[in-house]
């Protein structure tokens, strides 16, 4: 090989020391003059200097100190920055975070609804428009001009103002109605909801798929006062509910699990339908009394939900917060629907019934029908059969003296006396301009007391003959015939005041009235009280009078 070879030796060179000390290090740098200090007392200012430029030519460029622009105060900015920190201080954080994680959800439902709350009362007049679109949309997710847009919009939709806008910022609005946020109670927040969605469904129909699902679950939830059957038949909604689809499906629905169907029976027409579904109702709660009185709940020795139940969330696929704590309470809405909470834990199964159940409505609406046919004058009649019955309120009932029989009879014939009383409603104003008429007349026609005599109207407790005697006594010849005669009538009983009046073409106000001031001319008291009932003080007299 060349001397150029492998064979050729390499000189070794000397690598040198590193400086350790802090004062070689300093030594080994170039020195700089030190700038003198900068006071900031007058603002914020800054300083940069560039070493002089390498290139020939080229000066030295040092920039003049410049004030630093305290940016504006924005009130809405900061209270967004407020709302934002909420949600980041209630949402957990995880590694890899999944939003249909059930754990990730309920963080997320518990910070939108705090800051749901805090920003429960802001209004907002922002003219620009800025459009959103996120699945299960929330307040975290929106940029500063989305929450302006959203929130001026929202001014505008409680204001009764609905026009259209991106459908995340409608459900947006929901999820807050849902939660009850901005409303007074839950009674506002559903018809709120009822508003806005009949409102907005005309510019975006696809809302519906989630809206009707929502409002059962908002009934069950908040335990309105109307029933749902109810509520759904009010607002036309039947049509998507099918297995509700009646206003009296709690009728229909005991109907359907009864041992006896009320609705087969020829008693049950049309003009009859209504009013035995209503004399049911009234039943059943005197009977859920009862029961109640007695530590048995009706409807749970009735209705008995499967073995196997499962976990029931409220407005499924919404942002919603469980922040109502709920008592122990079971939720039937048809024969294959239950909802049961139980230590603020809802669950939900299908139902079953008892046979005793079964038994005891079926009796319950037999024996009302056998009441109501005799008290209609049904030309067909029908028996009921108590003993076939073996809930444990048949026996309690007896225990007490009472029965089933006779608390059915009794409930049915207080409902059917109420639903066909007589109300007449006088107006009183015109009641005392008839009366000062009735009085004028009256003394136009009073024969001068020389002249008349008085005549019994009514045999003498001892059954004389009538008679009549000439009266000399100025208090025996104060009184009309017809006043002496309804004396007669309220000293002996012997018909009613009122039909006595009626026979003689009188009002009884007007006829009891004159009786009472005449008497007040003559004795200083009137001899009748208001129930027309005569003083036991003035009897032996008003006797002498009469006869």
């Amino acid at each position: 090989m060349s001397e150029h070879g492998a064979n050729r030796k390499y000189e070794s060179l000397k690598i040198p020391r590193r400086q350790t000390n802090r004062e070689g290090a300093d030594q080994a740098l170039p020195q700089r003059e030190a700038n003198p200090s900068v006071s900031l007392s007058d603002g914020l200012y800054y300083e940069i200097e560039y070493d002089a430029c390498p290139i020939p030519g080229v000066g030295k460029f040092v920039p003049k100190p410049q004030k630093i622009q305290e940016p504006e105060p924005d009130e809405i900015r900061d209270l967004f920055a407020e709302m934002r920190a909420l949600g980041r201080s209630v949402r957990p954080t995880y590694e890899r975070p999944r939003f249909f994680d059930r754990y990730v959800r309920r963080g997320n439902d518990a910070a939108f609804y705090q800051q749901a709350q805090f920003m429960a009362d802001f209004a907002d007049d922002y003219t620009g428009s800025v459009p959103f679109a996120q699945y299960f949309p929330s307040y975290q997710m929106m940029g500063y001009e989305q929450l302006r847009t959203y929130f001026t919009w929202r001014t505008a939709v409680r204001k009764g103002e609905v026009s259209d806008t991106s459908l995340s910022y409608a459900f947006l609005y929901i999820y807050e109605l849902l939660g009850n946020i901005g409303v007074d109670d839950p009674q506002d927040g559903l018809e709120r909801l009822m508003s806005f969605w009949r409102a907005f469904r005309a510019y975006h129909p696809a809302i519906d798929k989630y809206v009707f699902p929502w409002l059962k679950d908002y009934h069950i939830y908040y335990e309105l006062s109307q029933p749902f059957h109810a509520f759904i038949a009010e607002h036309d909604l039947t049509a998507h509910y099918p297995g509700l689809a009646s206003p009296d499906d709690s009728f229909n629905l005991f109907c359907g699990i009864s041992k006896y169907d009320i609705r087969k029976s020829a008693y049950f027409s049309g003009e009859n339908a209504e009013q035995i579904a209503d004399c049911f109702h009234f039943v059943v709660d005197r009977l859920r009394q009862v029961c109640a009185g007695h530590a048995l709940g009706l409807d749970d020795s009735i209705f008995h939900p499967t073995k196997h139940m499962s976990a029931w969330t409220p407005f499924k696929n919404a942002l919603f917060y469980p922040w109502v704590t709920q008592g122990d309470r079971r939720v039937v809405l048809s024969e294959n629907e239950i909802y049961i909470c139980t230590q603020n834990r809802w669950m939900f199964s299908t139902t079953i019934t008892s046979e005793s159940g079964r038994q005891l409505i079926g009796y319950v609406m037999k024996q009302m029908e056998v009441v109501l046919r005799k008290l209609t004058n049904y030309k067909y009649k029908l028996t009921a059969n108590v003993s076939a019955v073996s809930h444990p309120i048949v026996g309690v009932l007896r225990e007490t003296g009472g029965s089933l029989e006779s608390l059915v009879t009794a409930a049915v014939q207080e409902f059917y006396r109420e639903l066909t009383k007589t109300v007449v409603t006088v107006n009183p104003s015109a009641l005392s301009a008839i009366r000062r008429e009735a009085l004028v007349t009256q003394e136009k026609l009073v024969v001068p007391e020389t002249a008349l005599p008085i005549v019994s109207a009514f045999p003498s407790p001892a059954d004389e003959p009538i008679s009549v005697v000439e009266t000399t006594e100025h208090t025996d010849s104060i009184f009309t015939e017809v006043e002496c005669r309804a004396l007669a009538v309220v000293l002996y009983g012997e018909m009613e005041l009122k039909q006595f009046a009626d026979e003689c073409g009188i009002m009884l106000e007007v006829l009891i009235d004159g009786i009472n001031e005449k008497a007040m001319d003559v004795i200083g008291d009137a001899l009748l009280d208001e129930d027309f009932v005569l003083y036991e003080d003035y009897k032996e007299q008003v006797k002498e009078w009469i006869q």
